[in-house]
């Protein structure tokens, strides 16, 4: 039985491994134990609701219940820009027009952009190779928003996911190439390390203030904004299922996309209902389908994936499945269908 609960301070060993999986494509999960423990200790204190709302971020794990390995990590950053600035690229339409000459051009500008700050973040989702499989990633990814659905006063409004931006084998990104190394001097993985691990002054500090007009960047830049890599792309599909959308904002190292929505018109978050478990052994027969269930706690959160039958007010659950939330008989659950109705 897999199930997803909060990151505790026994998980570092277990994040660790799972970072070493990871390589070192995500910033957010990097191979050291001090930021880790960082990490770990940030997330405890915002579960205990010890921390404003600008420095609240959790962390989930997904845990193998038969070892208790780690098998995934997923985080909710409640309210990003706050504290640190959270930088994007808006693209934009500049006119220039003349008409004593007769002249009218418009062209395509990337303006920097601090918009999204207040706004809340998914983020550090990751799921070890070895459990690619049995609906894992949906469970992991799409647990987020039952917490977000719980607990709708510890997050923003609206909701944005940062997508990977077009890159090669190397780690080479032609946008940072075209671009950003003008600016910088450094390796665009140095960069986008810089900003994982929260140094982002730099950002600020030599990024071009004025608009930067996309006809002056070369083919293969202007090529990519806005497209997203092609391992990132069954990510976005998800997203997109679940009401999220590109709304013209792009990374500034990549120029990969950010998508957005409102929280309470995310798919999962608005169809979710709360219900009562009732325990069966075995379930009854009947057409079954894989629902996302969850309890009603904060610290002590745990979300599931149930093949069960439809719930009205009661949803059936096993004993094991009801052991894994931390509930009983007559206990409290939201719930959700794990796929949208047109792709169940």
């Amino acid at each position: 039985m897999m199930f997803i609960r909060p990151v505790a301070h026994k998980d570092l060993d277990g994040l660790m491994n799972l970072a070493r999986s990871a390589g070192v494509g995500l910033t957010s999960l990097p191979v050291n134990e001090e930021r880790l423990s960082r990490r770990i200790a940030r997330s405890v204190l915002s579960f205990a609701g010890e921390l404003d709302k600008a420095d609240q971020g959790y962390v989930f794990v997904m845990e193998d219940g038969a070892s208790g390995a780690i098998a995934g990590i997923c985080a909710l950053e409640a309210a990003v820009g706050l504290k640190e600035p959270w930088y994007n690229y808006r693209v934009g339409t500049i006119v220039h027009a003349s008409e004593e000459l007769g002249v009218y051009s418009r062209h395509d500008t990337l303006f920097l952009s601090n918009d999204h700050t207040g706004y809340s973040e998914l983020c550090t989702l990751f799921l070890h190779p070895d459990y690619r499989a049995n609906r894992n990633g949906g469970l992991l990814s799409k647990s987020r928003f039952l917490f977000l659905a719980q607990f709708p006063q510890l997050f923003g409004k609206l909701v944005v996911a940062e997508m990977r931006g077009v890159s090669d084998e190397e780690g080479r990104s032609p946008f940072w190439e075209g671009l950003g190394r003008h600016f910088f001097s450094i390796d665009f993985a140095h960069a986008d390390y810089l900003t994982g691990v929260g140094q982002k002054a730099f950002v600020a500090e030599l990024m071009p203030k004025h608009p930067v007009y996309i006809d002056f960047l070369p083919p293969e830049a202007q090529a990519v904004i806005g497209q997203t890599h092609e391992n990132t792309r069954p990510a976005v599909a998800m997203l997109e299922s679940e009401g999220f959308r590109y709304e013209g904002y792009v990374d500034i190292f990549d120029a990969g996309p950010t998508v957005q929505t409102y929280t309470s018109e995310i798919r999962a978050v608005k169809e979710s209902a709360a219900v009562v478990a009732r325990l069966a052994d075995p379930l009854p027969e009947g057409d079954k389908n894989f629902y996302l269930v969850s309890n009603d706690s904060l610290a002590g959160f745990r979300a599931i994936l149930a093949e069960t039958l439809a719930p009205t007010h009661e949803i059936l659950l096993t004993p094991e499945q009801a052991q894994a939330l931390n509930v009983e008989e007559g206990g409290h659950l939201r719930c959700v269908a794990l796929y949208p109705k047109e792709n169940a």
